[in-house]
């Protein structure tokens, strides 16, 4: 049987992190710009962040100023 190493952990933990933020960011400009079939297509297909970054930077024309505004209104604000 195979087992989950702390490496193994690691690793998954790792992909789980780089991937859900390009995941759940392009799915909500997909959302907000009405295209249903870029928002299937990226909830659907798994590619460790790279057509979710291709349709961010490409297709949705953002920048990374714009990213960086949505992760101020996220991340708690420094004393």
């Amino acid at each position: 049987m195979y087992q989950l190493t702390n490496q193994n952990l690691i690793i998954i933990l790792i992909t789980i992190f780089w991937i859900l933020p390009w995941k759940g960011y392009s799915l909500w400009i997909a959302s907000k710009r009405n295209e249903k079939w870029w928002f299937i297509i990226l909830l659907v297909v798994n590619t460790f962040g790279i057509l979710e970054i291709f349709y961010i930077f490409y297709i949705a024309k953002k920048k990374l100023s714009d990213i960086q505004q949505v992760l101020h209104g996220i991340l708690p604000k420094k004393k």
